[in-house]
Protein backbone atom coordinates (compact mmCIF):
# COMPACT_ATOMS: atom_id res chain seq x y z
CA UNK A 1 0.00 0.00 0.00
CA UNK A 2 1.57 3.93 -0.74
CA UNK A 3 2.52 5.43 2.25
CA UNK A 4 2.72 10.10 1.86
CA UNK A 5 4.96 11.66 3.71
CA UNK A 6 2.90 14.27 5.79
CA UNK A 7 4.18 17.21 3.20
CA UNK A 8 3.44 14.97 0.23
CA UNK A 9 0.01 14.96 1.81
CA UNK A 10 -0.16 18.57 2.01
CA UNK A 11 0.57 18.89 -1.29
CA UNK A 12 -1.72 16.32 -2.26
CA UNK A 13 -4.55 18.25 -0.42
CA UNK A 14 -3.89 21.67 -1.14
CA UNK A 15 -3.11 22.30 2.62
CA UNK A 16 0.11 23.14 4.36
CA UNK A 17 2.21 20.75 6.44
CA UNK A 18 0.75 22.17 9.35
CA UNK A 19 -2.82 21.85 8.53
CA UNK A 20 -2.19 17.99 7.75
CA UNK A 21 0.46 17.99 11.29
CA UNK A 22 -3.09 19.61 13.20
CA UNK A 23 -5.07 17.21 11.36
CA UNK A 24 -3.06 14.15 12.50
CA UNK A 25 -2.75 15.83 16.60
CA UNK A 26 -6.56 16.18 15.92
CA UNK A 27 -6.98 12.37 14.90
CA UNK A 28 -8.57 13.28 11.56
CA UNK A 29 -5.76 11.80 9.45
CA UNK A 30 -3.55 8.18 11.36
CA UNK A 31 0.27 9.08 10.72
CA UNK A 32 2.94 6.25 11.39
CA UNK A 33 6.28 6.07 11.02
CA UNK A 34 8.10 4.35 7.78
CA UNK A 35 11.39 2.68 7.61
CA UNK A 36 13.36 6.06 7.92
CA UNK A 37 11.37 7.38 11.16
CA UNK A 38 9.48 9.83 8.78
CA UNK A 39 5.63 10.41 10.05
CA UNK A 40 3.76 9.23 6.73
CA UNK A 41 0.01 8.42 5.94
CA UNK A 42 -1.47 5.55 4.36
CA UNK A 43 -2.59 6.16 0.69
CA UNK A 44 -6.06 4.64 1.22
CA UNK A 45 -6.86 6.65 4.14
CA UNK A 46 -5.41 9.54 2.35
CA UNK A 47 -7.90 9.41 -0.61
CA UNK A 48 -10.83 8.60 1.51
CA UNK A 49 -9.83 11.70 3.07
CA UNK A 50 -9.40 13.51 0.13
CA UNK A 51 -12.85 12.44 -0.97
CA UNK A 52 -14.73 13.43 2.47
CA UNK A 53 -13.05 16.54 2.50
CA UNK A 54 -13.87 17.67 -1.23
CA UNK A 55 -16.74 19.97 -0.92
CA UNK A 56 -18.21 21.81 -4.08
CA UNK A 57 -20.14 25.15 -3.60
CA UNK A 58 -23.80 24.40 -4.12
CA UNK A 59 -24.71 24.95 -7.61
CA UNK A 60 -27.07 28.15 -7.59
CA UNK A 61 -28.85 27.00 -10.79
CA UNK A 62 -32.01 25.58 -10.77
CA UNK A 63 -31.85 23.94 -13.95
CA UNK A 64 -32.66 20.39 -14.40
CA UNK A 65 -30.23 18.19 -16.44
CA UNK A 66 -28.96 15.16 -16.96
CA UNK A 67 -25.24 16.07 -17.38
CA UNK A 68 -23.78 15.05 -13.24
CA UNK A 69 -20.42 16.74 -13.65
CA UNK A 70 -21.23 20.25 -12.47
CA UNK A 71 -18.03 22.82 -11.57
CA UNK A 72 -19.04 26.03 -9.35
CA UNK A 73 -16.80 28.70 -9.73
CA UNK A 74 -14.96 31.87 -10.72
CA UNK A 75 -14.05 33.45 -14.53
CA UNK A 76 -10.61 33.87 -14.34
CA UNK A 77 -10.25 35.11 -18.09
CA UNK A 78 -12.31 35.43 -21.36
CA UNK A 79 -10.39 35.76 -24.48
CA UNK A 80 -12.46 36.97 -27.30
CA UNK A 81 -12.48 37.99 -30.91
CA UNK A 82 -15.67 38.65 -33.44
CA UNK A 83 -16.91 35.33 -33.75
CA UNK A 84 -15.24 33.25 -30.90
CA UNK A 85 -14.21 33.11 -27.23
CA UNK A 86 -12.41 30.95 -24.63
CA UNK A 87 -13.92 31.04 -21.36
CA UNK A 88 -11.59 29.75 -18.26
CA UNK A 89 -13.23 29.23 -14.89
CA UNK A 90 -11.35 27.86 -11.49
CA UNK A 91 -13.63 25.86 -9.32
CA UNK A 92 -11.81 24.82 -6.74
CA UNK A 93 -8.36 23.34 -7.78
CA UNK A 94 -9.73 22.88 -11.08
CA UNK A 95 -9.41 24.89 -14.25
CA UNK A 96 -11.45 24.48 -17.10
CA UNK A 97 -11.39 26.17 -20.28
CA UNK A 98 -15.13 26.61 -22.73
CA UNK A 99 -14.63 27.21 -26.33
CA UNK A 100 -17.68 29.37 -27.36
CA UNK A 101 -19.53 32.16 -29.23
CA UNK A 102 -18.49 35.29 -28.67
CA UNK A 103 -22.42 36.38 -28.36
CA UNK A 104 -22.93 33.81 -25.90
CA UNK A 105 -20.35 35.70 -23.85
CA UNK A 106 -21.72 38.86 -24.08
CA UNK A 107 -25.58 37.03 -23.51
CA UNK A 108 -24.40 35.50 -20.42
CA UNK A 109 -22.52 38.71 -19.11
CA UNK A 110 -19.39 36.68 -18.34
CA UNK A 111 -16.54 38.05 -17.21
CA UNK A 112 -13.38 37.60 -14.92
CA UNK A 113 -14.85 37.25 -11.19
CA UNK A 114 -18.41 36.33 -12.35
CA UNK A 115 -19.88 33.31 -10.91
CA UNK A 116 -20.55 30.45 -12.85
CA UNK A 117 -21.33 26.77 -13.50
CA UNK A 118 -19.49 24.69 -15.44
CA UNK A 119 -21.65 21.90 -17.18
CA UNK A 120 -19.43 18.92 -18.45
CA UNK A 121 -21.39 16.63 -20.70
CA UNK A 122 -18.69 13.95 -22.89
CA UNK A 123 -16.32 16.63 -24.56
CA UNK A 124 -18.43 19.49 -23.98
CA UNK A 125 -18.12 22.18 -21.13
CA UNK A 126 -21.21 24.43 -21.11
CA UNK A 127 -20.85 27.58 -19.11
CA UNK A 128 -24.09 28.41 -17.15
CA UNK A 129 -24.73 32.17 -15.09
CA UNK A 130 -27.44 31.49 -12.21
CA UNK A 131 -29.43 34.35 -12.30
CA UNK A 132 -29.33 37.26 -10.01
CA UNK A 133 -25.29 36.84 -10.19
CA UNK A 134 -25.03 38.64 -14.13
Amino acid sequence: MPQFRLSEAARLLGVSDDTVRRWVRGGQLTATEDGSGRKVVDGAELAAFARAQAEAPDDPSTVGRSARNRFVGLVTEVITDKVMAQVELQAGGHRLVSLMSSEAVRELGLAPGVLAVAVVKATTVVVETPEGYR
